[in-house]
């Protein structure tokens, strides 16, 4: 195996991490979490919020940003291939939809979150911080488990196309 192989492989691992994620979260986390009452709600997510903050999650989160582009690099050739081109878009969707929308949209609403003392809060400040809290939340992960998801099958597709002579004309 190659350097470049080996780096497309960590690079659609990391990002298939980052898909099962997100998705799984989707179908499963934020339904059981939309079932809550509204403390209980607020505090589940002060603490999921501080308990994905771990070596695990950063190293999968932050591998696939940085090896997205490198393996975008090293499979450039002139003229450019198929494969570089599925790169670029993995590369510039991930960057995008999935750490641009984390870092501007859900990330200052996790921090709004954390700012949140809801167990002095009345319950009229507690359902006020839901509705500021959830409803964007939810809309900003939806746009980044569909990114991480096309991400992933761009990614998937480089994995399968020849590296070399698959030209786009």
């Amino acid at each position: 195996m190659s350097f470049a192989n080996i780096t497309l492989f960590l690079a659609a691992l990391c990002t298939a991490l980052m898909a099962g994620l997100f998705y799984s979260y989707s179908c499963s986390v934020n339904p059981g979490l939309a079932k809550l009452p509204d403390s209980q709600y607020l505090s589940a997510m002060q603490h999921i919020n501080s308990a994905i903050q771990n070596p695990a999650f950063f190293a999968a989160f932050f591998g696939a940003l940085m090896l997205l582009p490198l393996c975008a690099y090293l499979s450039y050739a002139s003229p450019a291939g198929l494969r570089f081109w599925l790169l670029v878009t993995a590369t510039v969707i991930y960057a995008v939809g999935l750490f641009g929308v984390t870092a501007f949209g859900n990330v200052p609403l996790n921090e709004m979150l954390d700012r949140f003392d809801v167990a002095s809060a009345t319950q009229p400040d507690i359902a006020i911080m839901r509705q500021k809290f959830e409803v964007p939340w939810n809309r900003w992960h939806f746009v980044r488990t569909i990114a991480v998801l096309l991400s992933l099958g761009s990614v998937l597709a480089a994995c399968i196309v020849p590296a070399k002579r698959m030209v786009i004309e």
